[in-house]
């Protein structure tokens, strides 16, 4: 737990402007090549203190977040500060890592800056690290905790090829700390120091906060969540800041069983309004209002394709539930111990230009018949990063059979048992360079002949030609075994959720296939979707949910 303690500066009667105080500065290499645009290591040692920061932080240019280092002496007791913004710093204190630290101490001496150094060796996490420091100065410091009991390290080298080392060291009579350590201080402890420092580092978007899908006539809206189809769908509408080029975008969903006990299709989506209807009119008017796809098989399919006034929901991530994960964790097997919560997170990055500065709905749907239903917990995060693979501008949806609103009559995607299966007409207003298709598919029918448990191709074709062709298929789903605690088992020895499926498995995402489809000229263009869609038995029946977006860039 936080416990809130205001230090004035004031108590900053630092020891280090009253005893003979060095400033060293370190620069990094690799293989032995000074590494370019550096930010160098500045420390700030007497015999009372050791200082750790870097050069943009002397000069109080840095960008928030940021940290500084003090290790107190003798105790070496190490005291961070973390800088999460203007005004709001934190701190926490270790005082056992320093003293934990084991080296094996060789012969090798060599000079650096003058000054005679020795050679100790340790190893971190598989890293062989040495460690050389010198004796002259009767002080004990460095760049980083490591050593800080030997000497003052001069030189930190990993694996024979990283290297930080001294470049320059020279007596100060004053160090300025109290210039940036000036702000109320919040001390913590050392696990949630740094959980606040890390989740600093980027913008999270709260969506869903242990909210509950299920399928009940009593499942209502509020004030912040709106609820359809019978409580299977839940919307928010989010605020997206300013997303950058480099940034880098994903988005997380936690799920827990509430009640069902099965493996359910799920997918989180967004909502396009650009256009003069959108999914959100069929969620509030009702299916039969949104646009209506046929392919000559008798069936009508409504809201799956886009036309020019109409845009379906975008998948930002499908996943499906295992079975009963969290709620039926009382089904003991021997050697098995249950995990709590699935956790699905994926990267959106090439999605950002249809989410950025944009107030947009964001839903999440799980299919399921049951009460209790499942628990969900729903965030977007935003990463500032040098990321250079998305650099498109367009996101273009074009498709989605995945039948969102099936508790409120939207029929399946059995259009694939026609000839034509999926097929859509677009218009690029502007030539679109490096256009893919963002192309998301899954086979469903739960018996041992549906589509779920048959390998089948899928085919696209732009402009009438074949462009694409795979099969799409898991063979990892016995990966996932310990989410599944009430999946059936079978007299062969296996689970159903051990089965291999077609491209999903109980308890994960599923990827999207990125689709290189050229560039396209402006103008009128066609993408039809092929897949030899089983034959119904009974009342057992397979379908395809396959969802397209164009990304490219103007």
């Amino acid at each position: 737990m936080i416990r809130a303690l205001f230090i004035s500066f004031f108590i900053f009667s630092f020891a280090l402007n009253f005893a003979q105080t060095y400033e060293i500065q370190y620069t990094s290499s690799y293989n032995g090549k000074t590494q370019p645009n550096q930010n160098p290591v500045i420390v700030w040692v007497n015999e009372n203190e050791n200082y750790i920061l870097n050069t943009k932080t002397k000069e109080q240019k840095n960008d928030y977040p940021f940290e500084i280092s003090k290790i107190e002496k003798p105790s070496n007791t190490i005291i961070s500060y973390g800088f999460l913004k203007p005004g709001e710093i934190i701190s926490t204190s270790d005082a056992e890592s320093v003293s934990k630290q084991s080296f094996e101490f060789t012969s090798e001496t060599k000079k650096i800056l003058g000054y005679n150094c020795k050679k100790a060796v340790t190893k971190i996490n598989s890293n062989t690290i040495e460690v050389w420091y010198t004796n002259d100065l009767k002080l004990k410091g460095g760049p980083s905790s490591l050593g800080q009991n030997l000497g003052l390290v001069l030189e930190i080298e990993r694996n024979g090829n990283s290297a930080t080392t001294a470049t320059s060291l020279k007596k100060i009579k004053k160090s300025g700390i109290e210039n940036i350590i000036n702000k109320p201080i919040t001390t913590t402890d050392l696990l949630s120091y740094k959980d606040l420092l890390w989740k600093s580092r980027f913008t999270t978007l709260k969506v869903f906060e242990n909210e509950i899908i299920n399928f009940s006539d009593q499942s209502k809206s509020d004030e912040n969540i709106k609820r359809f189809a019978n409580g299977t769908i839940i919307l928010k509408k989010i605020k997206f800041p300013k997303i950058s080029e480099g940034e880098n975008v994903f988005v997380e969903l936690k799920q827990q069983s509430n009640g069902d006990a099965y493996d359910r299709t799920g997918t989180v989506f967004f909502i396009p309004e650009n256009k003069s209807q959108s999914f959100f009119d069929g969620l509030e008017k009702g299916v039969k209002t949104l646009p209506l796809f046929e392919n000559g098989n008798g069936k009508q399919y409504f809201g799956v394709i886009s036309n020019e006034k109409y845009q379906p929901a975008i998948e930002l991530m499908r996943f499906f539930t295992a079975f009963g994960i969290n709620k039926f964790n009382n089904l003991e097997l021997k050697d098995k111990t249950w995990q709590t919560v699935s956790p699905f997170r994926q990267d959106i990055t090439e999605l950002k230009p249809s989410l950025s500065e944009k107030e947009i709905w964001i839903g999440t749907f799980i299919g399921n018949y049951d009460k209790g239903g499942h628990k969900v917990r729903l965030d977007i995060t935003i990463h500032k990063s040098d990321q250079i693979v998305n650099k498109n501008n367009q996101v273009i949806s074009l498709f989605n059979t995945t039948n969102i609103m099936e508790m409120a009559g939207q029929d399946y995607a059995t259009m694939f048992d026609n000839e034509k299966g999926l097929f859509v007409e677009f218009n690029l207003e502007k030539n679109l360079k490096n256009a893919q298709l963002r192309y998301i598919t899954t086979g469903h029918g739960g018996w041992e002949n549906g589509d779920e448990f048959i390998p089948k191709v899928n085919s696209i074709y732009l402009d009438g030609k074949m462009t694409f062709s795979f099969t799409p298929w898991r063979t990892d789903c016995g990966s996932y075994r310990l989410y599944n605690p009430a999946s059936g088992n079978f007299p062969d020895g296996l689970s159903s959720s051990d089965l291999s499926r077609s491209n999903w498995c109980p308890g994960t995402i599923t990827n999207p296939n990125y689709i290189q489809l050229g560039d396209l000229k402006a103008g009128k263009h066609t993408i039809q979707v092929k897949i030899p869609q089983g034959k119904p038995e009974g009342t057992s029946f397979s379908a395809w949910n396959v969802s397209g977006v164009l990304l490219g860039s103007e």
